[in-house]
């Protein structure tokens, strides 16, 4: 079965990492299928339901976005907010839809990893940041999983660790 890669990028055109991790994605259309939440829906009026049987008939799902103010692009809060709904995701007999479904976060982030650091910058680990995810998905009954990250996506973004990233990131899913 497919992985379902689900992108969250509000400027796709003007990335680097992302962009160059959907170009690796698209070599094995077999295994993956892409779904860019900002193409789809640019007036940001999700169909609930097709993103319901997106995730249904996946077994492992992943989004890809890129992290800036410490947290992830807003319309991904706002498909949170509207997909997973009471009686469909969690909360009745009905429910946990994506119960057991391999979850994974995958991300961008513009600020070196040693920043991202209980004795670093920011005080805090991507992993301590994103811990609403996990939460989130652990609550649904998923099987989250840990993130895959690219740290330095502003200053430390070279040819060869951008290309390095793209084939770990293959190699990630493909673990999962």
């Amino acid at each position: 079965m497919k992985t379902l890669v689900i992108i969250i990028h509000p400027n796709l055109k003007n990335s680097i990492i992302n962009k160059r991790w959907i170009e690796e994605l698209k070599k094995h259309p077999e295994k993956y299928l892409l779904h860019d939440l900002h193409s789809e829906y640019p007036d940001e009026k999700i169909d609930i339901e097709r993103e319901k049987q997106l995730l249904e008939t996946h077994d492992s799902i992943i989004f890809q976005f890129p992290f800036y103010w410490f947290n992830s692009p807003p319309l991904f809060k706002k498909w949170l907010d509207e997909v997973l709904t009471h009686g469909w995701a969690y909360g009745s007999k009905s429910g946990y839809k994506l119960s057991n479904k391999k979850i994974a976060l995958s991300i961008a982030a513009g600020i070196n990893e040693e920043d991202y650091s209980l004795t670093g910058r920011y005080k805090y680990t991507l992993e301590q940041l994103t811990a609403p995810f996990e939460i989130t998905f652990n609550y649904i009954k998923a099987d989250y999983k840990p993130l895959f990250a690219f740290y330095g996506a502003e200053n430390n973004a070279t040819p060869e660790r951008i290309e390095k990233s793209a084939h770990d990131y293959i190699s990630f899913i493909e673990q999962l």
